[in-house]
């Protein structure tokens, strides 16, 4: 069965391919699809396509998985996934969202080169008009035209656009995969590095050392970043920087704004807000 683009959230033209195969067959540099927005939540199941897909948050969070770890996208933000790559995405909160399908085969050979893998970049205004424009053409646009030369702008400035540091690796230790799925269902615990390491049979010595030659982070690291995605995704769903703050086991706002302002360099209800704003402008 051909997977839906998505499967909630119906494109805003009608001559858009509806799956990834025929998405795959469409002989174009560049299909940008806008998609509507909606109030609940969607889902895609894991896939994979031979052309590189970038997904483009306007409004809500993009929650994106790789067998290589977790990102997240908040508004004005968009993630790059590599062609080939096999990943599950689903939106939170209100969601808008533009995608695009690169086809690197017929991509200027002159053009810079886009990110050989995944990634969450920040989105600047030229970015988003580009994008946002390209969504308005037909699927087959004319080649060698005025709408070629836009979509190889388009790929210039999407290959040099700042990466956001909004990743959370997932080590490939069968161990380590245990601890990070304990700390995603209980992000809130305050057990020591001793007792975390005990539930998952290693000595803390060996979890730390570990953890640290495979995704290069310390376990207070690997969790704060944990921290910082679960509260774009709640945040975004409408809940207070304090409930937030609460359910991630913060004693207090100002130690949850403290620790978000150093991971992204704002407190989280500027850092949204500002987004927000941008989103409709």
């Amino acid at each position: 069965m051909s997977l839906p683009v998505f499967p909630t959230m119906p494109p805003l033209r009608s001559d858009i391919p509806s799956s990834m195969e025929q998405i795959d067959d469409v002989l174009r540099p560049v299909l940008a699809v806008g998609v509507a927005c909606v109030s609940r939540e969607w889902e895609q199941a894991p896939h994979r396509h031979r052309k590189g897909q970038l997904l483009y948050a306007v409004r809500g969070v993009i929650h994106c998985e790789v067998e290589s770890g977790v990102w997240i996208v908040p508004p004005q933000c968009a993630i790059w996934i590599p062609g080939g790559l096999l990943h599950a995405a689903r939106g939170v909160g209100e969601a808008q969202c533009y995608c695009l399908f690169v086809d690197a085969d017929m991509v200027q050979v002159s053009s810079p080169a886009l990110p050989d893998s995944c990634c969450t970049l920040a989105v600047s205004p030229l970015l988003r008009e580009l994008i946002i424009k390209a969504a308005s053409f037909p699927t087959l646009y004319a080649l060698n035209g005025a709408e070629e030369r836009l979509v190889a702008t388009l790929l210039d400035e999407l290959a040099t656009a700042p990466v956001e540091d909004l990743h959370l690796p997932l080590p490939r230790d069968a161990r380590l995969r245990q601890l990070a799925d304990l700390l995603l269902a209980q992000p809130a615990d305050k057990s020591t590095l001793t007792q975390w390491a005990s539930r998952i049979g290693m000595s803390e010595r060996s979890m730390t050392r570990q953890l640290l030659e495979e995704i290069g982070m310390s376990v207070g690291r690997w969790r704060r970043q944990l921290h910082v995605i679960i509260a774009l995704q709640r945040l975004a769903k409408g809940h207070s920087v304090k409930t937030v703050g609460m359910e991630l086991g913060y004693e207090n706002t100002s130690g949850f704004v403290t620790m978000f302002r150093k991971a992204v360099g704002q407190p989280p209800a500027r850092y949204l807000a500002e987004r927000k704003a941008a989103a409709n402008a």
